[in-house]
């Protein structure tokens, strides 16, 4: 059995909680990004709260999509909530290409966070922050390209919201940065996708990597357009943008490499789910999926 997993059913057989552990380690949950692939960890986490395994981690961190996956787990809400996913008019709504045309957000993260989570399915945000496993968001600085841990900046349900929307703000695509804490930040995609190394960083001894790529599936380079859009409208992006497949490529080694760190991925037959994909039946195939490689890995 992975350590990890070894780790995880331990405390559940236990019955562990946040605060009150004796074992002196410290369990993160890592959620990788990827905008519409995120509908991959959504079903992760559904099956995570279907297990009754959210108390088992001490922290969890999310980038971008895995960011928004990772509140509705501490939301204890992660079953209703990702019924989202695959809702045609919400995601016709989110993501709308022809708004481009129009000098539009193609992404609209203000109605997915604003809207949807407040009244189509009410995400209960008081719950995130009183909840003993820590929400760690990450983001990108738009003028320096560091991955930054947003959780400092939280202290209200605002706050929290402005989060969600920082963590998911694609450059260009989502519109202009959100501001937190007098800085301007954009998708964390761009300098840490999955958020596994500021996890070991804070001090995570063990790691649960939720994916959003199959295991045969490796890293695209960004494409030609917005590698020549991005860091002219962003120059503080340049660096990070230019060195985004290398970092990619080194994460995918690394993962192979850390005894401490363990992945859940799609299944190998898995459907593509492009970055901006609104087709409600791959996208609900792949919540399902996710779901059951979740449950085929640590249901026992």
């Amino acid at each position: 059995m992975h350590p990890v997993m070894r780790l995880i059913s331990r405390r559940h057989a236990d019955g562990s909680r946040p605060g009150y552990r004796s074992d002196g380690h410290r369990i993160a949950l890592a959620i990788e990004g990827g905008s519409s692939r995120g509908t991959y960890s959504s079903g992760m986490v559904m099956a995570l709260e279907e297990l009754g395994l959210t108390r088992c981690f001490d922290s969890v961190y999310g980038a971008s999509a895995g960011a928004l996956n990772g509140a509705w787990l501490l939301s204890g809400r992660a079953l209703t909530g990702m019924r989202g996913w695959w809702d045609p008019e919400i995601m016709r709504r989110v993501i709308n290409p022809w708004r481009l045309l129009l000098g539009g957000a193609v992404v609209d993260t203000d109605y997915l966070v604003n809207t949807v989570y407040q009244e189509t399915t009410p995400m209960d945000f008081p719950a995130i922050l009183a909840n003993p496993v820590t929400f760690h968001p990450l983001a990108t600085d738009a003028d320096s390209g560091e991955s930054v841990d947003l959780r400092q900046y939280i202290h209200r349900v605002e706050d929290l919201q402005a989060a969600l929307r920082a963590t998911t703000c694609l450059p260009v695509l989502a519109g202009g940065p959100i501001s937190m804490g007098g800085r301007r930040f954009v998708d964390a995609g761009l300098a840490e996708p999955l958020p596994f190394r500021t996890a070991l960083m804070q001090g995570a001894t063990h790691v649960l990597v939720l994916r959003t790529r199959r295991a045969t599936e490796r890293p695209t380079r960004p494409s030609r357009r917005q590698g020549m859009l991005v860091p002219r409208l962003f120059p503080g992006l340049k660096t990070v943008w230019e060195q985004q497949y290398a970092r990619d490529l080194a994460d995918e080694q690394l993962l192979t490499e850390l005894p401490s760190v363990m992945s859940v991925r799609p299944p190998t037959d898995a459907p593509d789910v492009t970055a901006l994909e609104r087709d409600p039946k791959i996208l609900r195939k792949a919540v399902m999926l996710g779901r059951q490689a979740v449950h085929a890995t640590l249901a026992a």
